[in-house]
């Protein structure tokens, strides 16, 4: 691999003692980069399902990595929360679409940890397996309080590997008909039985990761598997009781960024090295001079590795700093939480820059369909495109509490 692949470094996690402890996570770290050469060779077939193929859920699962933020207390390895970034980053070197189906599902046991015992106790007794899709569209959804619970319709969008999963977070705007007491943000958790998927993810980027629609008609979901956003903003959450670690004290939606980012990290990575390996050795079509004697060419591969070393560090630093926070029980003010979503659309931004200086540079070479190049390429903006990544929408909600305005974004 060239010199400009910087791997995942167990000992930057800043807490020893936390649970799983270094040598733990470095042996989980190993175990994914074991993986890369089987999901590199499967990457088209990944495209051609428009999901995870059955035998690389199988190897996610063999491995442990759907469980890494998982509670310790039940088997789960209970990493810190630069994991998603580091495993993201890892993964992403051989496919964007397995890396984005990974942390998407890995973190959802993470946020079941948030959920009142009852939820958590009755998919893991049953399966600690078990995988959990979600749509946060909150517009996409409508609830009504009843007795013991809410009766939930809609239809969500992009909702990740849910043809792998056997339940589905689900967000919603709880109001009246007319809305006379108000809304309230929240999540509900539902079994596959009571939504339908609807087939029609056909994207020309991040095209294995099977991100369907999903449509519920007036189920209902009773009090212990919904939990309101307002309970996610950070500190103790209604599953703290049974889940007392930092992880899960964190404030969810200030941090939404950073269960993606490391995705477009990692194919980003695995664009620049697969550049600098071709570039090393090719020679120019026109003059058959060597590219890597070429000035441009060295200049792309600084600019480039610029971009995502800046990207990586701002990633990493933002969720170790996060889990600090947490362990000193301190909660992040707005002013705080809107700089982490700045900083996230940001760093996957630098990414998207990278990748497509590079796509640039490679000429007509990188056009071919047999290779990678392409497929990063419309990966790389593909992932840009997701909410959480529009540095307009971060910026501007920033910038309006920088300045005295209040937070346009309900979920922090």
């Amino acid at each position: 691999m060239a010199d400009t692949a910087r791997k995942p470094t167990p000992s930057a996690n800043p807490d020893p003692a936390r649970p799983g402890g270094d040598d733990a996570y470095a042996a989980m770290i190993a175990r994914a980069e074991a993986l890369l050469p089987r999901l590199r060779e499967r990457a088209p077939r990944t495209e051609e399902l428009r999901r995870l193929p059955p035998e690389t859920e199988r190897d996610l699962h063999d491995a442990g990595l759907f469980r890494i933020l998982q509670p310790k207390r039940i088997g789960g390895s209970e990493f810190d929360y630069v994991a998603l970034i580091d495993f993201a980053d890892v993964i992403g070197r051989a496919d964007a679409s397995v890396a984005w189906n990974l942390v998407n599902l890995a973190s959802h046991h993470w946020m079941l940890g948030m959920f009142e015992q009852p939820a958590q106790d009755l998919i893991w007794d049953k399966d600690v397996n078990a995988l959990i899709a979600s749509s946060f569209v909150f517009p996409a959804g409508r609830a009504r309080k009843v007795d013991g619970g809410y009766r939930l319709k809609g239809r969500w969008p992009f909702s990740s590997g849910v043809d792998s999963s056997e339940w589905n977070m689900l967000a919603a705007i709880v109001a009246s008909d007319d809305e006379a007491d108000g809304i309230e943000y929240r999540i509900f958790l539902l079994p596959r039985s009571d939504y339908k998927i609807h087939d029609i993810w056909n994207a020309s980027g991040l095209r294995g990761t099977g991100s369907n629609d999903v449509e519920v008609n007036d189920v209902f979901v009773a009090d212990t598997m919904t939990l309101a956003v307002m309970d996610l903003t950070g500190g103790p959450t209604p599953g703290s009781a049974v889940n007392p670690g930092a992880l899960y004290a964190l404030p969810v939606f200030s941090l939404f960024p950073y269960v993606l980012s490391g995705v477009a990290l990692g194919n980003a990575q695995a664009c620049l090295d697969d550049y600098v390996g071709v570039a090393r050795h090719r020679a120019s079509t026109y003059n058959r001079a060597k590219l890597g004697d070429l000035q441009s060419t060295q200049i792309k591969v600084a600019e480039a590795s610029a971009k995502i070393d800046a990207a990586r560090m701002i990633m990493r630093t933002t969720c170790i700093d996060a889990m600090a926070d947490a362990r000193r029980g301190h909660i992040p003010e707005m002013p705080a939480k809107t700089r982490s979503r700045r900083d996230g659309a940001y760093s996957v931004n630098l990414c998207t820059e990278a990748v497509s200086l590079l796509f640039s540079a490679s000429g007509a070479r990188g056009l071919a369909t047999s290779g990678a190049l392409q497929r990063q390429f419309r990966d790389g903006h593909a992932i840009n495109s997701h909410i959480a990544f529009s540095f307009d929408a971060a910026g501007t909600n920033y910038g309006r509490v920088a300045l005295g305005l209040p937070s346009e974004n309900l979920t922090l």
